[in-house]
């Protein structure tokens, strides 16, 4: 069984542990609404999608 040979440090504990942090959600505003929504995503609010109607949003 593989067992560490030394103890890892605080410090590359951290390096390693670097790209695990949570990222905020990027959002784009919606050229048809002005609502936000994900990039490369279809509109919640208005069904457009690469100023499109892609799905018809009963209001």
């Amino acid at each position: 069984m593989a067992v560490p040979k030394r103890k890892t440090t605080p410090s590359r504990r951290g390096m390693r542990r670097s790209h695990d942090a949570l990222k905020a959600e990027a959002f784009h505003e919606c050229p048809n609404c002005g609502e936000l929504k994900r990039p490369h995503n279809l509109c919640n609010a208005c069904g457009h999608y690469n100023g499109r109607e892609i799905v018809a949003v009963e209001i």
